[in-house]
């Protein structure tokens, strides 16, 4: 559905970008970085930028460290790390097969000086999983399967992004935790019952925690060519009132773009991410399954991602910035069992104009 989604908006762009090559006061297409870099770019005094993006990633079986591991595997010889409470298994006897998380980004930029952008972003997600559950005990008898969903605002990010020189400028974020980290659903346990419980992790909406999200960008472009990078952090200041905090994260990327014809450029970029295993533990969420456990949280991940951008040139699509990006992760370290990326996909529009 997505792809089909994604190969009609490429077409009815096509048709409307290209419409004319008038160029006066059209922005490059490659004057942005590949969609999926945020805080990428700043804006002159007076200049106001609305924008929505829409990504999805999709992630299927699990790694433990570099290595394949099967649902069997994880459910015969992975301890549970709540074995001896009441009615937890020795082993992990519940494991999710997949998942797919989706994200709908709103996005403002003002710029109050030629030097200071600030921006703000909101965001709606949507998170679906699916499970085997193992019979209690011991083997790897399949009991039955069974999905978790959730949907909800993320938390907030607010950023100010401050030119150094014409090619540098740092950026300077908080992540306010607005979204809900107390989200239940409804599970097939290991002995037949259907409990509602507070689901794991990576089933919440939020992280629980104020974030400090610093970063430093480099963007600059030729004739026909523009390039950049970009090193971020997100930091957690605190620890949420469920008593834990998710890892630390570092990320490093690059990119190259370059203008296939005034109205459109293609971009290839190799994106880094590494995070620290989540610290501490929310005492309700206490389950015989992999995403309960926050050791089995972080990991390193390196991705290899190609994009298009399309500008409007004239008409009602003038300055309109249409963007679409793909990314498959080339290389995967995770602190498994954890389920591991297939893919990654974000679509966005930009619309930039003076105050």
């Amino acid at each position: 559905m997505i792809k089909s989604i994604t190969i009609l908006m490429c077409s009815v762009a096509t048709a409307l970008f290209s419409s004319s090559y008038a160029q006066a006061t059209v922005s490059r297409p490659d004057s942005h970085a590949p969609i999926g870099v945020m805080g990428d770019h700043t804006h002159a005094k007076g200049e106001l930028m609305i924008s929505y993006r829409f990504m999805t990633m999709y992630m299927d079986g699990s790694l433990s460290g570099t290595d394949d591991i099967s649902a069997d595997e994880i459910a015969t010889t992975i301890p549970n790390r709540f074995s001896g409470v009441t009615g937890q298994p020795p082993t992990l006897r519940v494991v999710p097969t997949d998942m797919r998380m989706n994200m709908h980004m709103i996005g403002v930029m003002y710029a109050p000086t030629d030097k200071l952008t600030l921006m703000g972003m909101g965001m709606i997600l949507s998170n679906n999983m699916d499970h085997l559950t193992y019979q209690g005990g011991m083997g790897n008898t399949v009991l039955g399967s069974f999905t978790t969903e959730t949907s909800g605002f993320g938390d907030l990010r607010i950023t100010a992004l401050y030119q150094l020189t014409e090619d540098f400028h740092v950026n300077l974020g908080v992540s306010l935790p607005t979204g809900s980290i107390e989200e239940e659903g409804q599970v097939l346990a290991p002995n037949t019952m259907e409990p509602t419980l507070r689901l794991p992790y990576p089933m919440q909406l939020g992280s629980g925690t104020t974030d400090l999200l610093p970063a430093l960008t480099y963007f600059s472009k030729g004739e026909n060519m523009s390039w950049g990078s970009q090193l971020n952090a997100t930091i957690r200041m605190d620890e949420s009132d469920n008593g834990y905090s998710l890892g630390n994260q570092l990320g490093f990327t690059a990119w190259g773009s370059y203008m296939i014809d005034k109205w459109v450029s293609g971009s290839l970029r190799v994106g880094y991410l590494t995070r620290a295993k989540n610290d501490g533990t929310d005492p309700d969420i206490v389950a015989p399954v992999q995403t309960a456990d926050p050791d089995f949280h972080g990991g390193s991940r390196l991705d290899l991602l190609v994009g298009l951008n399309l500008i409007g040139q004239s008409g009602f699509v003038k300055n309109h910035r249409l963007a679409f990006e793909y990314g498959l992760p080339v290389l995967q370290d995770l602190n498994g069992p954890q389920l591991k990326t297939s893919n990654v996909l974000t679509i966005g529009w930009q619309y930039a104009f003076q105050k």
